[in-house]
């Protein structure tokens, strides 16, 4: 579908892919209205990373309002916004964003379809609180006639051998053949140290997550846009699944950081997490970091013992 690809800095119907160094609402003013499919994000939290400023909430908020309010300009009407977000922390307390970024949206006409939930395992460890291991993406649709490609992002069932015991169709196989519905929270490992995708980026999204929401809630040839593109995530899902793809970022490291990240997805040497790779079990692998230096390797085996053992018990 698309040949000779190449990186643009301006839109244009006709493009590829758009990279532009610069304020996503200079880019969104230059989108004709309903021409995007898909608009996916991660904003800054407001919480004082490298790359943003920290602002009063009210202010955090009035910016947040003025993106939304362009990219829903410019959806099309069978198009989804997915806006992943985090917490503002505040002395301590946490402030649940996607909560006072709700009535935006609503506001605005569009219908929320899921709250999805996205999982990881590691992150900051909290000493006053128990550690923040979820952030949340909201999805919203502009009309009840939307995308939803269900069958691209089945997963593989956990009990594919299950049949009906009962009814009509008793003894057939109960299971969708092509896998079952993801659900509404995703277990997928965030870019960390060790993680193949990791760069300079404090806050990098992983491909895998964004593939997930291209795959279902576009089709073939139609627009992907982040307004707060970062090392180009969004835009590489979008090219690796034959989408246009386009965003904005304000940092000049970020914009060539995820130009080059770009050009080795068209090349086809970026290396990235694989869809549907399980999460890693360090103790199937066999890493011994599982085992407490301060317990003998003879105790930790009895202690694997008598956790497997706890799983069958009963009262």
């Amino acid at each position: 579908m698309f040949n000779n690809r190449k990186i643009a800095e301006e839109f244009l119907p006709a493009e590829d892919i758009v990279l532009y160094p610069g304020d996503c609402l200079k880019l969104l003013h230059t989108i004709p209205e309903e021409s995007l499919s898909l608009v996916i994000t991660s904003p800054p939290y407001n919480i004082g990373k490298e790359y943003e400023k920290k602002l009063k909430l009210e202010t955090y908020i009035e910016q947040q309002a003025a993106v939304i309010r362009e990219c829903v300009r410019c959806l099309s009407p069978q198009g989804s916004i997915c806006w992943q977000i985090g917490n503002y922390v505040d002395n301590g307390a946490i402030i649940p964003l996607d909560t006072l970024l709700y009535p935006i949206f609503t506001d605005l006409g569009l219908k929320m379809r899921n709250r999805i939930i996205w999982h990881f395992e590691h992150g900051l460890h909290c000493s006053r609180r128990f550690s923040g291991r979820y952030e949340t993406i909201i999805w919203f649709t502009k009309t009840d006639k939307y995308t939803f490609n269900l069958d691209s992002v089945r997963v593989p069932q956990k009990y594919p051998g299950k049949k009906y015991f009962k009814g009509p169709n008793a003894g057939k196989y109960s299971c969708n053949p092509l896998g079952k519905n993801p659900g509404d929270l995703w277990v997928i490992p965030n870019v960390k140290c060790n993680h193949v995708e990791k760069t300079g980026h404090p806050c990098q999204f992983p491909v895998e997550l964004i593939e997930r929401f291209v795959l279902s809630l576009t089709n073939e040839g139609n627009w992907v846009f982040d307004p707060f593109l970062g090392t180009g995530t969004t835009i590489i899902a979008a090219i690796r699944h034959n989408r246009h793809g386009a965003g904005a970022e304000t940092v000049e490291k970020y914009v060539h950081l995820a130009r080059r990240r770009i050009e080795e997805e068209i090349a086809g040497t970026l290396r990235t997490r694989p869809m549907h790779k399980p999460v890693y079990d360090p103790e199937e692998a066999g890493n011994s970091l599982r085992i407490a230096p301060w317990k003998t390797k003879q105790e930790d085996k009895q202690l694997r013992l008598l956790e497997n053992q706890a799983r069958y018990t009963s009262k």
